[in-house]
């Protein structure tokens, strides 16, 4: 198969990365619309996404370890078909319950089967530019919500939340079901992983490698990245209008980071093919701590739009890196497994933040301390990544195959 066939891989997975993340967090554009038709508590509502969460990380798992062994195309076939029928269930609902059930689970389990295995394939099929066409991928999730949330806002207008729903559902179906089918393995697979891993039934033995210095370094930065920025994103809009920012003007502050983020992935992808992955995730880390800090000293829209992005290009820069470092350490065999294992522990660091941020304010009435906590967390993971041990060299790659 053409090389150049990598580059459909790559717009695949944008294309579905965009579909399926941006369904699930247009939840907050239903959020209103579904509590005033149904009468339903916006905390039961908004629960459906603390659900979606924590499914996204255990179905991380789980997916990208089924598409190591059944191969991507065959998970994210299952995913298009799930998202949609989830989606058009969940305009059907009757009861909360349900309402939970279909989008805080279906849907997070649906959206789960896109970003490992995607990342994971996509590493697959590139042995140059890897680190950009993993960015490419990942900036699908940057391009959301600027995509899916303003259509199901006039889909909603234009009819109401159910219609808009059941739409978004069959649009899913449309164009998510095709992209799987263009998925396809490489014709030839590079067999690369880390010297002193075992090999069991010609695959790396997963007790091993969990318990490996690469992984834990990998899963505690992968985690304190998270948790050091997903309280700040969560509580950006608040804590702005609190400094005296008009409301309307502080949303615009988030829309800024995702613009940012887009920037960030592609800048820190093509330094990593540059320069190296391990340096240009510990400047970014280091990057995003200062910026965390910064905001202590921020009041006016255009400091807080001048510290939006460096901050959102950091993190939207360094979080596809991981998988790509994922790639170097363990190789193609098992890296759906072993960044899907990572991805579950990055979305329990996002989880931690704003629960914490939401306990800091509640608290102390202020968000200093979010801040200055959050900082600390990301210059302990910058700490963390510099443990990072050098990646294989060939002839290390080499052994390890001819011990396989």
């Amino acid at each position: 198969m053409s090389n150049s066939y990598r580059w459909v891989i790559v717009g695949a997975g944008a294309l579905m990365t965009c579909v399926a993340l941006g369904a699930m967090f247009s939840l907050a554009i239903f959020q209103g619309p579904i509590a005033t038709d149904t009468g339903w508590s916006h905390v039961g509502i908004a629960s459906a996404m603390t659900l979606n969460f924590i499914v996204m990380g255990i179905g991380g798992f789980m997916w990208g370890a089924a598409s190591d062994r059944f191969g991507p195309r065959v998970v994210v076939l299952i995913g298009s078909a799930l998202l949609g029928l989830a989606l058009v269930l969940a305009s059907r609902a009757g009861t909360l319950l349900q309402f939970q059930l279909t989008y805080g689970i279906l849907v997070g389990l649906a959206a789960s089967t896109f970003f490992a295995p995607m990342i994971a394939a996509t590493t697959a099929w590139f042995d140059t530019n890897r680190s950009l066409a993993v960015s490419l991928v990942s900036a699908g999730m940057g391009v959301a919500p600027m995509t899916i949330s303003p259509i199901a806002r006039w889909l909603i207008s234009a009819y109401d939340w159910r219609t808009a729903m059941l739409i978004i559902g069959v649009s899913a179906w449309a164009l998510l079901v095709p992209a799987a089918l263009l998925v396809r393995k490489p014709a030839v697979v590079h067999d690369e992983g880390e010297p002193g891993i075992a090999i069991e039934n010609g695959r790396p033995a997963l007790a091993q490698v969990f318990r490996s210095p690469q992984f834990i370094v990998l899963g505690l930065t992968f985690f304190a990245c998270c948790a050091a920025h997903s309280g700040p994103i969560f509580h950006m809009v608040s804590y702005a209008t609190i400094c005296g920012v008009a409301p309307m003007a502080a949303v615009s502050i988030y829309s800024v980071e995702g613009l940012a983020g887009l920037g960030g992935r592609l800048l820190y992808g093509g330094l990593a093919d540059r320069i190296g992955v391990k340096p240009v995730i510990v400047a970014g880390l280091l990057v995003q701590a200062v910026a965390l800090a910064a905001y202590l000293f921020v009041s006016q829209l255009g400091e807080f739009y001048l510290l939006a992005v460096i901050f959102g290009s950091a993190y939207g820069g360094v979080m596809p890196l991981y998988a790509v470092l994922a790639r170097e350490y363990f190789g193609p065999r098992i890296i759906g497994t072993v960044f899907g294992a990572a991805t579950m522990l990055s979305s329990l660091g996002m989880a931690f933040g704003p629960l914490m941020g939401g306990w800091i304010f509640d608290t102390l009435a202020n968000y200093s301390w979010l801040f200055i906590g959050s900082a600390m967390v990301g210059l302990g993971a910058a700490a963390v990544a510099l443990a990072f041990p050098a990646l294989p060299s060939e002839r290390g790659r080499q052994a390890v195959v001819a011990q396989g």
